[in-house]
């Protein structure tokens, strides 16, 4: 089924047509946003994941930003580099899966207590599919924050990506949430574009209440 019959044909197309785990082979031991960035993904983190649950990590790397003074039942670290997730150290568990071929996620209905994208969703050529499968891991009322910025790999972010600005983009994020059933959805500014850190904006979706 075509998750947006509103767009025109290629919208979520990439400018590299190859696979993406070709493209993700080699580790990148980098942060793909700034220290000030950082910082206030950690402090968003810190007031909404839960302490002591179970946190699933989705497009993950060497590095989750979650704050060090908490700890959690779990954190289910997923990537297409195995390398990088064996190296972060917050990870207890992970795996290694393409979700743009494959969206469905590995894990049983309702066992997650918070789920983060973190400047990363501009990947995703099926999103509400993506987001679909967030919303029937999580438990009822549980968070998903997204996180987004200005930073990407321009050849693999999809291509209505690349064509709107930081506005559209959290609109787009927003409407694919929606359309993946989350019942609650708030957009926070964290830091306004302009300034002198890299610009975050994060979206924070919420699964129905019992």
């Amino acid at each position: 089924m075509d998750e947006w019959p509103d767009l025109p044909p290629g919208a979520f197309g990439k400018r590299d047509t190859g696979p993406d785990a070709l493209f993700y082979a080699q580790p990148r031991f980098v942060t793909h946003i700034d220290a000030g960035a950082i910082a206030a993904v950690t402090e968003l983190y810190r007031e909404v994941v839960p302490a002591g649950g179970t946190v699933l990590d989705l497009m993950s790397s060497w590095v989750s930003h979650l704050p060090d003074e908490t700890a959690y039942a779990g954190v289910i670290g997923h990537g297409l580099n195995a390398a990088e997730l064996a190296a972060n150290p917050r990870l207890t568990r992970r795996f290694v899966q393409d979700l743009n071929t494959q969206p469905r996620l590995p894990l049983d209905g309702a066992s997650v207590d918070a789920a983060l994208i973190c400047v990363s969703v501009q990947y995703l050529q099926q999103p509400v599919a993506v987001l679909s499968e967030v919303a029937r891991v999580l438990r009822p009322g549980a968070p998903v924050v997204i996180s987004l910025s200005n930073r990407c790999f321009p050849t693999k972010a999809v291509a209505i990506w690349t064509a709107l600005n930081g506005t559209g983009q959290a609109q787009l994020v927003g409407l694919a949430l929606k359309r993946a059933g989350f019942a609650r959805i708030e957009v926070r500014r964290p830091i306004p574009e302009g300034g002198r850190n890299d610009p975050l904006t994060a979206l924070l979706g919420r699964t129905a209440e019992p």
